[in-house]
């Protein structure tokens, strides 16, 4: 099967007329994120460009997603000849003692096998998650994309991006109230990789049995710390650590192109042709960006630092058969500034993929120890 071109939904745009607007844009593969939270924050302060954010909401009350809740959302997608591609982030509430190593994630554990088992009996045969502590966060919204569009923009010299996270808090979401006196939060590397270790080494042979591939999404921002917390895949290399812990295909990646070009090591492009070659890439989000961490902003698709035709090169080549979806898109002045971004960006990733095979050899040598494998394979 070749590239396709899908969209992430997200909580309040998971409903019936934005499938219909999926529908309409030829799209027949969709990214779902299930939580709708309760906003505890007024966003506008962020909107507005003056607030690091996002402004995510309250996952407390947050119950486990069940087979019944998630095969209602394929049904209803169904309806507009639409299929998931893959799930996105679990409710912090349901892994914060993952993420912690709180007393009770032995109980998230479980939790979250049954929601593996039950996501892949509901047809979900991906799950996106990013395992991380701070999340995404930092962002302003400024008009500083082409024409004056409000994107998102990282610049860690104009706030304090080691500020603690409130207590109580997890992925940038609060999952519990905060406890008067508590200290600081701090998280080490070392820890991390430690969480995710036992997470990984729990849950991936669950998802084997299920016939589901978990999808790591590496760090955005990739900093090496944020808010006191240690970031995880904030260079490619660190990719390969992740996928050693435990080889299986059900050990896969959420591969973020803008993540990836935001890191100070690597090469996206020869990233790229790596993990596709390895199959270890569950899905792409196709995402543009210019700049480096510790100052980046997100752009449109075409006029970014990334020559995005080359990525679907390397695809093409490489013979991935997954789904690339939009990330985050710059707001496109109009009375539906998402729609519009959204569409624009869609149209132009479907004449990439659709006319792939005219666009010419890719510029990304193959290595010749990669050449031999692939000449065994």
């Amino acid at each position: 099967m070749p590239i396709r071109v899908g969209m992430t939904l997200s909580g309040e745009r998971l409903n019936r007329d934005n499938a219909k607007f999926a529908q309409q844009l030829g799209i027949e593969d969709v990214v779902v994120h299930l939580g709708r939270y309760k906003r505890v924050e007024d966003p506008q302060p962020y909107l507005a460009g003056g607030q690091p954010g996002p402004i995510l909401g309250d996952c407390s009350e947050e119950t486990l997603w069940t087979y019944d809740y998630m095969k209602g959302v394929v049904d209803m997608l169904g309806e507009y000849g639409l299929k998931i591609a893959a799930m996105e982030n679990f409710a912090p509430n349901f892994w914060s003692d993952i993420l912690l190593d709180g007393a009770g994630k032995v109980r998230q554990m479980d939790g979250l096998k049954r929601l593996v088992e039950d996501a892949g009996r509901a047809g979900i045969k991906v799950i996106g998650y990013n395992f991380s502590i701070a999340g995404v966060w930092g962002w302003r919204r400024l008009p500083v994309g082409r024409g004056g569009a409000v994107t998102s923009v990282f610049d860690a010299a104009s706030f304090d991006a080691q500020a603690p996270i409130p207590d109580g808090m997890v992925w940038n979401m609060r999952y519990r109230p905060s406890v008067a006196g508590a200290m600081p939060l701090k998280v080490s590397e070392t820890e991390l990789w430690q969480r995710l270790e036992w997470f990984l080494k729990e849950l991936v042979p669950v998802a084997e049995a299920a016939g589901v591939r978990l999808a790591a999404h590496p760090d955005d921002p990739p900093m090496e710390t944020l808010r006191g917390t240690a970031r995880l895949v904030n260079q490619p290399s660190k990719y390969d650590r992740l996928v050693s812990i435990a080889d299986s295909p059900s050990n896969a990646l959420e591969f973020c192109i803008g993540s990836l070009q935001e890191m100070t090591t690597g090469n996206v492009y020869e990233t790229t042709r790596r993990f596709a070659r390895a199959k270890r890439i569950a899905y792409v989000h196709f995402r543009n960006v210019r700049g480096k961490v510790p100052h980046y902003e997100e752009t449109f698709v075409d006029n970014g630092d990334v020559d995005m035709a080359e990525i679907v090169r390397i695809l093409r080549d490489e013979d991935f058969d997954g789904v690339m979806v939009p990330d985050h898109v710059p707001d496109v002045h109009s009375n539906a500034p998402w729609h519009a971004g959204m569409a624009y960006t869609i149209g132009y990733m479907r004449a990439l993929v659709g006319h792939a095979h005219l666009l010419g050899a890719s510029a990304t040598p193959i290595s010749i120890h990669d050449a031999i494998t692939r000449e065994a394979v």
